[in-house]
Formats: C-alpha cells, structure tokens, sequence
C-alpha cells in the first residue's frame, strides 16, 4: 500500500495502471462525483481487508461504480436496444442504469471484461437475490463513505463493520422505505434482493 491508502495493480486483472483507470474515471465525472468514486474505492478496500476479499479487486471495482453515472439517458436507452438487454430496464432510469447498464458501457469503451469486477457494478444499485462476497462490498462502500451523511449511515457504517451481509439488508430496507414513502417505482431486482437477504436482519 501507499501512504495515500491506493493500490498499485500487480494482478493483471485490467491492462491499466491504477493512475490510468483514476484518469479514465476523471474523465467521465465532474469532480464532486470523481471524488466520490474514490471515496468508495478506499472504502472498499477497508471492507475487502475485513471480509478477506481480494482489495485489488474492490479497489478496482469500487472507483468504476459510477463509471456511467453522468451519462444521457439516451446513452443508456440505446444499450439497452443494442444489447437486447431486458426491456424493463425502459421503465427506469439512471439509478438503475448506471450500475447494471453501465457496466457495459465499461467493457465496451475500457475493455474491462473481470465478470467479478463488473458484476459487482451492475450490482452496486439495486443489489441481487445472490451476491459475492464483492458485490456486497462495493454496494455497501457506495452507501457508507465517508462522504456520505444521511440519517442512519452511522448506523449503515455500525452494522457493516460487524456483518456485512447484515449490512446489505439494512442498505436494502432502508432504500425500500424511502421509495415507499416518497412514491417512487420500484424496480423488481430491489424486492428481490429484499426478499432474499431477510434472514440477515
């Protein structure tokens, strides 16, 4: 590790430099955002070293979250036609699709095709019935970097020091609630991802 708390890839897993991949992301983002993205890069490497998860991964993982975040939905609208992907994403929009879209915006314009890695993109929005021990990293550094201040993040950052799987349940009951009580659709993986992780409460 350096001083500054980064990572330098020795694992092949990208062909970038992590100073590249920062510049790649840099470019996409205006700086709040950029700025977040490593927020829960660093965060995820806490969390990897916790859980004894690869941090090369999570690092690397945690910093392209929101690779996609700033993008026109047109961007999106027209992956999700290329790609045949599922037609219900349509009814949605960028909270969902930067994360499970996005993640084929990352392969198709960086060339990053880890599964692991990109799959703990996709997940980092809505979660999954199912998720790596990776998966539950990213979607939980998302929520509790420092940056972060909401009511119940102190509590989020409590509960996910102590269990991570406790923590992807509390992260998922709390966003169903504020959909709820703000009227907002609901996209079906949430309920999903609810459903399945109940037995973490």
């Amino acid at each position: 590790m350096e001083k500054n708390d980064t990572i330098e890839y020795s694992e092949n897993l990208i062909s970038y430099t992590r100073k590249q991949l920062v510049d790649k992301v840099q470019e996409k983002l205006d700086d709040k955002r950029f700025q977040h993205c490593l927020r829960v890069e660093k965060q995820a490497m806490e969390l990897a070293n916790e859980n004894n998860v690869d941090p090369e991964k999570a690092a690397i993982a945690g910093l392209l979250h929101d690779y996609a975040k700033q993008r026109s939905d047109h961007d999106f609208i027209k992956v999700i036609n290329d790609k045949q992907m599922n037609p219900v994403l349509l009814d949605y929009g960028n909270a969902i699709w930067h994360g499970v879209v996005g993640a084929e915006l990352i392969k198709d314009e960086l060339h990053i095709y880890d599964e692991d890695i990109l799959n703990a993109v996709r997940r980092h929005t809505v979660g999954a019935a199912y998720m790596t021990k990776l998966d539950q990293i990213v979607y939980m550094a998302d929520y509790i970097e420092p940056g972060r201040d909401f009511p119940g993040v102190d509590k989020a950052r409590q509960i996910t020091h102590e269990s991570l799987k406790k923590g992807v349940f509390f992260q998922t009951q709390q966003t169903l609630s504020y959909l709820v009580e703000n009227a907002k659709p609901i996209y079906p993986g949430t309920i999903a991802t609810y459903n399945a992780w109940q037995n973490e409460k």
